[in-house]
């Protein structure tokens, strides 16, 4: 089970932090994914461009190769069993772990007029979207490894307190190190809400992908060879890594290694690369958000498949609790 929120553009740190990880389980095991608008709203109360963005969402997912006939897609918001289990998460979890998540100190420093009950619960909230499903395997990016252990820490607070009913969930990325994927400007990872020219969205024209490329931070080059790499140049090849031949990536890291390194011909490369890499999934995804009722007909099969799990889960829950009296 996985989500992603329903604010701001898809980029290429979520297809290669978490997308990819869903096209690739969706053969192999029993998946959830979620579009996560509830969660959009602790940080955008103005939801004039909530259902646009879903949809986007969704047309993005399932550009990137997700099939709704063999998964789960669905909003978070249809899936009425959620807000009933976090509310009883909510009675474990405490007010000091909740202030010290990192998300949610970033959120506050970004949006210090609206922090709400809703952000500082943030990670209750997720923990119920995964938990719901009894879900063990959550293929997420490294920044929510935070989040997931505190999901564990609600699961076996549950379990300890009222009797087993949850599994542990872990971050799953097929025995691979999770991948961040970073800002163009070198500062950090590509992001949907910071630095738009320092991110790659996967719906980026040809044109502005080539601008962003070429505007990405490099310096003069090595001045001898095996000169160390600095974190800025290294985050270039770590792009050309995801999106290049092997062949290409192997001809610019010996340019590197023997100090003739021409970055201008090198950020062309990505560019053309990137652009090659991200225009079948733009298109793809522009088709599919032009056809409303095939995302209605996604959103309600997603839903109703959500809707049984969810549902096994919450008489699991309730009779757990003590909450069945007749």
């Amino acid at each position: 089970m996985s989500g992603i929120r329903s604010t701001g553009f898809l980029h290429l740190g979520n297809y290669f932090g978490a997308i990819r990880n869903y096209v690739r389980m969706q053969d192999e095991y029993e998946c959830y994914f979620m579009v996560a608008d509830v969660h959009s709203l602790t940080t955008h109360p103005d939801t004039k461009e909530l259902k646009p963005n879903v949809h986007r969402v969704l047309a993005e997912n399932v550009a990137c190769g997700l099939d709704p006939e063999k998964v789960a897609l669905y909003c978070q918001s249809h899936l009425y069993e959620t807000g009933e289990l976090y509310m009883y998460l909510n009675m474990l979890a405490y007010k000091g772990e909740l202030e010290k998540t990192t998300t949610f100190k970033d959120k506050a420093r970004q949006h210090p007029e609206n922090v709400n009950a809703g952000l500082l619960t943030y990670p209750v909230l997720q923990a119920a979207d995964i938990l719901l499903h009894r879900a063990t395997l959550v293929p997420v990016g490294k920044d929510q490894e935070q989040h997931l252990e505190m999901s564990r820490n609600f699961a076996n607070r549950f379990n300890h307190r009222y009797g087993d009913v949850f599994p542990e969930p872990y971050a799953f990325n097929f025995g691979e190190q999770l991948i961040k994927v970073p800002s163009l400007d070198g500062k950090g990872k590509m992001s949907k809400s910071e630095n738009q020219y320092a991110t790659i969205y996967l719906s980026d024209e040809d044109d502005m992908i080539r601008k962003k490329i070429m505007k990405a931070k490099t310096d003069a080059g090595p001045t001898e060879p095996g000169t160390p790499m600095p974190d800025y140049i290294e985050n270039i090849f770590l792009l050309m890594k995801l999106v290049s031949s092997n062949e290409v990536l192997d001809k610019f890291l010996d340019d590197y290694n023997r100090a003739v390194i021409r970055y201008g011909d090198m950020k062309k490369q990505l560019a053309e690369d990137m652009v090659v890499f991200v225009r079948p999934i733009r298109e793809k995804a522009e088709a599919i958000r032009n056809d409303q009722k095939y995302l209605r007909d996604i959103m309600e099969a997603g839903a109703e498949k959500a809707r049984k799990r969810a549902a096994e889960t919450m008489e699991k829950v309730r009779e757990a609790i003590g909450l069945k009296y007749y």
